[in-house]
C-alpha cells in the first residue's frame, strides 16, 4: 500500500524542516516541502493525492494566500499557517473552505498541527450525520464536517434520520435540530436513545434562540452536547471533534478492562461474560460451537533458556497464529500465563477438531527469531462442545482433555469423553 503524503509549503525554511521532521516522528505520513507557490505547484505536479497540505499564508511569491487558493482549486485538504490572528485575517481565513488555521507562535502552537493530522486521519473511518430542515444550514454543516474528512449523511428531519440509521448502525454522531416537520430533534433524540447508549453513539443537539429548556431538555433526553445557532465553524468542529474523542476514550478503557494487555486477546472476566451471553443465544437457535483450552508445553524452559522477554514474544506469536486461524467472531482469551481458551462460534465438531489441529501444526512449524536464536515450542489442546451443564463445566471438561493431552505425550489435540 502506498504511504500518504503531506505538503508542507512554508518559506522559513528550519521550521519547515522542523515540522517535517515531526510529522515524520508523530504520524503515518511521508512529507514533501516547498518554500514557495512555484516549488509547491511542482510537487502537486508530481503528485496529485496528498492526504493534506500545510500552507504559509504568505510567501515571496503568494504574500496574499495564493497558495491556498491554489491547494484548494486541487481539492487538496488544507491547513492554514499564519504568523497573524488578528479578527481581520481569522475572517479571511476562514471564508476559504479550509479544514483549520495554525498560529505559528511557538512549540506549544506547532504541536497542534500533529495532534490535528492524526484526529482528521481517525476521522476518516467515522460515519456523521447532520439532520436540519432548512437545506442552506444543511449544505453549511455538512461541508464543514466534510472538510474534517468524516463521512457525512445528512437529513431532513428525524424520520429520514431513522432511515439512515437503521443502513448504518454504525453511526457515531447525529447532530440534529430541534424544529423540524415528521420528527423533531426530541423524538429523533429519543429513538436513538433506545437502541443506543451515549458511550456508542454521541447526539449534539442545536437549535436557534436561547430558550434554555430547548437545551436543557436536549441534555436530559440523552443529548451528549448542545449548540446553539449562530455558531462559528470552529465552535461546531471543535464540539464535534470533542465528542467523537470522548467515545474513543471510553471505547479504550473498555478495551483495557477487557483485554489482556501483553496479548490483545480476551481476558478472563470479559470472557465468561461473553460466552453466557452467547450460550443463551444457542439455547434458543441450537447452534453448534466448541470451547477448547490450549497451553504451551513446556513453557517453563522457553524462559529458563531464552529469558522473559522471549517468553512473552511466544505468548503474543501464538495469539497471533490462532487469531489469524479462527472466525472473526470467535473469541481467544488469556486465562493465565501460558494458557488459553477458545470458543468457536457456529462450528461442527469434526470442523472444529480439524481446525485446532491445523493449529496445531501451524505452532509446531513457526520458528520465532530473538536476539539471533530461533525458538520453538508445541502446544496441546482439550476440546469440548456444546454442554448442558453451563459454562464452567464446559471449562472443566476441556480442561480434563488438555490434562489427558499433556499426559499422552504433549503436542497433541484430545477430545472430552
Amino acid at each position: 500500500m502506498e504511504i500518504e503524503k503531506i505538503l508542507v509549503v512554508e518559506d522559513n525554511k528550519a521550521l519547515s524542516k522542523l515540522i517535517g521532521k515531526k510529522i515524520n516522528q508523530n504520524t503515518e505520513f511521508e512529507v514533501d516541502i516547498a518554500h514557495s507557490l512555484k516549488e509547491a505547484q511542482a510537487c502537486v505536479a508530481k503528485n496529485k493525492n496528498y492526504f493534506l497540505a500545510l500552507l504559509d499564508l504568505n510567501l515571496p511569491d503568494a504574500p496574499d494566500g495564493e497558495v491556498v487558493d491554489y491547494a484548494l482549486s486541487k481539492k487538496i485538504p488544507s491547513i492554514v499557517l499564519t504568523a497573524n490572528v488578528d479578527e481581520k485575517t481569522r475572517k479571511k481565513i476562514l471564508a476559504k473552505d479550509v479544514i483549520d488555521y495554525v498560529f505559528k507562535g511557538n512549540m506549544d502552537d506547532v504541536n497542534y498541527i500533529f495532534t490535528l493530522i492524526n484526529r482528521l486521519s481517525k476521522n476518516r473511518k467515522y460515519k456523521v450525520m447532520i439532520v436540519e430542515d432548512s437545506m442552506t444550514m444543511r449544505n453549511e454543516v455538512k461541508r464543514m464536517l466534510r472538510a474534517q474528512m468524516y463521512q457525512v449523511f445528512a437529513a431532513a428531519h428525524g424520520e429520514e434520520a431513522l432511515v439512515f440509521l437503521e443502513a448504518n448502525p454504525d453511526m457515531k454522531l447525529v447532530l440534529t435540530d430541534y424544529y423540524m416537520p415528521v420528527i423533531d430533534g426530541f423524538e429523533l433524540t429519543k429513538q436513538i436513545r433506545e437502541k443506543y447508549s451515549k458511550v456508542e453513539m454521541s447526539v449534539i443537539g442545536i437549535t436557534a434562540g436561547t430558550d434554555e429548556m430547548i437545551s436543557s431538555k436536549f441534555l436530559k433526553i440523552g443529548a451528549n452536547d448542545f449548540i446553539n445557532k449562530p455558531f462559528t465553524k470552529e465552535e461546531l468542529v471543535c464540539r464535534v471533534n470533542n465528542s467523537i474523542e470522548s467515545l474513543e476514550y471510553i471505547e479504550t478503557i473498555s478495551d483495557m478492562a477487557n483485554t489482556d494487555f501483553l496479548t490483545g486477546a480476551r481476558n478472563r472476566r470479559s470472557f465468561f461474560k461473553e460466552i453466557e451471553e452467547y450460550m443463551q443465544i444457542c439455547q434458543q437457535n441450537g447452534e453448534q460451537f466448541a470451547v477448547a483450552m490450549l497451553d504451551i508445553d513446556h513453557f517453563k524452559k522457553v524462559n529458563d533458556a531464552y529469558g522473559h522477554d522471549a517468553g512473552d514474544i511466544a505468548i503474543k506469536e501464538l495469539v497471533r497464529i490462532v487469531k489469524e486461524n479462527i472466525k472473526g467472531s470467535d473469541i481467544v482469551a488469556r486465562f493465565g500465563g501460558e494458557e488459553f481458551c477458545i470458543l468457536l462460534k457456529d462450528i461442527d465438531k469434526n470442523s472444529a477438531v480439524e481446525l485446532f489441529v491445523r493449529l496445531r501444526l501451524k505452532i509446531a512449524n513457526n520458528v520465532i527469531v530473538f536476539n539471533k536464536k530461533e525458538i520453538k515450542y508445541t502446544v496441546s489442546t482439550g476440546i469440548t462442545f456444546n454442554c448442558d451443564e453451563g459454562i464452567e463445566e464446559m471449562i472443566n471438561q476441556a480442561d480434563m482433555a488438555l490434562y489427558n493431552a499433556k499426559n499422552s505425550g504433549r503436542n497433541r489435540v484430545e477430545i472430552s469423553q
